[in-house]
């Protein structure tokens, strides 16, 4: 249960709302109460089932002494207000009471809203927070649909269980021991007969509970295999289409999906199942409560009122266990949703700053890879680590051309992603002006890089919010500036809000080479000392990338530039050609000097012009 108490241990920021609520619940047990306690005068007056005592007898606490000290008094107000006059103030007493019942019974709902939904929008907040910071790798070794699904559907189970046991863990144990307590002042005889079975009751709830989490937990697995499939769906419609794999994919849908009701049904069948056991178990006690309180009635122990108050009470006790046992099975199963929930929580960042960590506001001299060395471990069940880099040394200085080519599988974006660190190298060292990375802020040194990839990252937003990328200290004037320079005015005019298009779903509504211009225009606004160009131009066709490359020229003047390409004729004017082979640099030179050489790249070059 350790996980849904971490959820609930976000208590400590509603102290105050959670003590109100308390207090207010508290009021509403005792007045609900108080208003049954008037059962014992009301039939005492329409049945006259007992003598009232001769004299005043005096008040103490066991129940004898009450009955009587009650009675006695009820009698007297009887005989000098009539019948009917003492039925309407027990009417008026017991409406009063209901009233101050659901009055703090309402408080009680209105001091808990800001708890629980407080709650979950701090988990809302922690996991997007942690989402930024975890390294991209954490994202390449997890499917997104079960991502997805832990931060929607295991969240949403969250908040179900928070909201149920919050009330009900605070409201239903006030009532059970309230309750008891009044059971034990009018007949600790008859409340002892009742806790006989409660071991048994106990036992039995505990069993179904356990069963409950471990179904609970694997459906909520299969889950997110379900909308890992889906997500996988809509994000690869255009493949399945085109290979004519739906059918496959249906029957694998229809698969995951069998799995998933087949686990739930069981959740269902468990929980259902303890309301009727504990009804069955609860009837069982009533039952031993009935025939011994008879006998005590019987043997003049106990009068006849008093135990129809213990038998009303007792069945109020009922429903608050039943009530309890519901929030128990939801908290299992809310506990199963909270360790998938914070297994994103509690992932290792790897990318982690240092206490001491200096802020770098400009670059002047250059970027030195030292002995660079890169390995990652596989998430299989059979652990291994795979080599990326080995011992790179590279320096790039400020304000100088660099492309690097290789074949697929050389590790060129991996040298590039080091940088920013969105990974951090195994061995050795990179450093900017001479200050290791490791040592920078993570928010400075990744404001010193630009980049432009192939797969260029536009968001459901107009065309200027795009540019500007969430930036607000941008004027529309610098907006359209950039996009000028990035070749990309002309055609964002055209389109039919101009910059306050909705460009869709990833940018889907415009082109291949329109989407990269967009998003060389906010590397433009952004306007950093050092560019990175990942196949910037590799998917586009003749007109567009012509058009893209003139943008990417615009943008390389006066910056240093890092520049990845499978297309050799756009690097042949970069001051250094750096040519990767299986995670090492195996050659360097300017493009004639590479030719000169006849080697890897001479190869690669040769290839692409037959």
């Amino acid at each position: 249960m350790k996980p849904i108490w971490r959820v609930f241990g976000y208590l400590k920021h509603y102290v105050v709302q959670l003590v109100l609520h308390v207090v207010a619940t508290l009021l509403h047990v005792v007045f609900n109460l108080s208003s049954y306690v008037l059962i014992i005068p009301f039939l005492e007056l329409i049945f006259g089932l007992t003598t009232p005592p001769s004299t005043p007898p005096e008040l103490s606490l066991d129940m004898q002494s009450l009955s009587a000290y009650m009675l006695w008094h009820l009698y007297d107000m009887k005989a000098t207000m009539g019948v009917w006059n003492c039925l309407l103030v027990i009417s008026a007493a017991y409406l009063a009471m209901s009233l101050l019942s659901n009055l703090f019974r309402f408080l009680a709902q209105l001091f808990v809203v800001p708890i629980r939904n407080g709650i979950i929008e701090r988990l809302r907040n922690d996991v997007y927070q942690k989402i930024t910071i975890l390294p991209i790798s954490y994202f390449n070794s997890r499917r997104r649909g079960d991502l997805l699904s832990r931060m929607s559907n295991d969240l949403a189970e969250v908040e179900w269980c928070v909201v149920v046991t919050i009330v009900q863990f605070i409201k239903d144990p006030l009532n059970i021991l309230v309750f008891l307590a009044t059971l034990l002042v009018i007949s600790p005889k008859l409340l002892v007969c009742l806790l006989l079975i409660a071991p048994l009751a106990v036992w039995l709830i505990g069993k179904i509970g356990g069963s409950l989490k471990r179904n609970a937990m694997r459906g909520q697995a299969t889950l997110g295999s379900l909308f890992a499939i889906i997500e996988e769906g809509l994000g690869g419609i255009r493949a399945i289409k085109s290979f004519g794999r739906e059918a496959d994919r249906q029957q694998m849908m229809e698969a995951a999906n069998e799995d998933y009701t087949r686990r739930m049904s069981r959740v269902v069948v468990r929980r259902e199942l303890s309301g009727p056991l504990s009804e069955i178990l609860a009837t069982l006690v009533l039952a031993a409560v009935l025939i011994y309180g008879g006998y005590l009635v019987t043997s003049g122990e106990m009068l006849s009122s008093v135990f129809i108050f213990f038998v009303l009470i007792f069945l109020r006790l009922i429903a608050p266990v039943q009530s309890l046992v519901h929030a128990y099975n939801a908290l299992q199963k809310g506990n199963a949703s909270a360790a998938r929930f914070f297994q994103i929580l509690d992932a290792d960042e790897r990318i982690l700053q240092a206490p001491d960590a200096v802020a770098i506001e400009n670059f002047g001299d250059a970027v030195e890879y030292k002995d660079v060395s890169f390995a990652y471990t596989t998430n299989g069940d059979e652990q291994r680590s795979v080599t990326v880099l080995n011992h790179i040394n590279l320096r790039i200085p400020q304000g100088v051309s660099i492309a690097i080519v290789g074949p697929s599988g050389a590790g060129k974006t991996t040298l590039v992603d080091l940088l920013p660190r969105f990974y951090d190298c195994t061995e050795g060292e990179i450093a900017i002006d001479g200050h290791p990375v490791k040592t920078l802020d993570i928010n400075s040194l990744r404001r010193l890089f630009g980049e432009v990839s192939q797969q260029c990252i536009l968001f459901n937003d107009t065309v200027a919010n795009n540019i500007a990328f969430g930036h607000s200290e941008y004027s529309r004037e610098q907006i359209e500036a950039a996009a000028r320079m990035a070749f990309a005015d002309d055609f964002i005019r055209e389109l039919p809000d101009g910059y306050d298009t909705i460009v869709g779903d990833r940018g889907m509504t415009l082109s291949g080479g329109q989407r990269q211009r967009i998003s060389i225009a906010r590397a433009i606004l952004k306007n950093p000392p050092i560019l990175i160009f990942d196949e910037a131009t590799s998917a586009l066709d003749a007109e567009s990338e012509r058009a893209v490359q003139h943008a990417l020229d615009s943008l390389k003047a006066g910056r240093t530039t890092i520049m990845i390409a499978h297309r050799l004729s756009t690097i042949q004017n970069a001051d250094e050609i750096i040519v990767m082979d299986k995670g090492s640099i195996v050659e360097r030179g300017t493009h004639s000097e590479l030719i000169a050489q006849g080697g890897l790249y001479k190869h690669l070059v040769d290839t692409q012009m037959l």
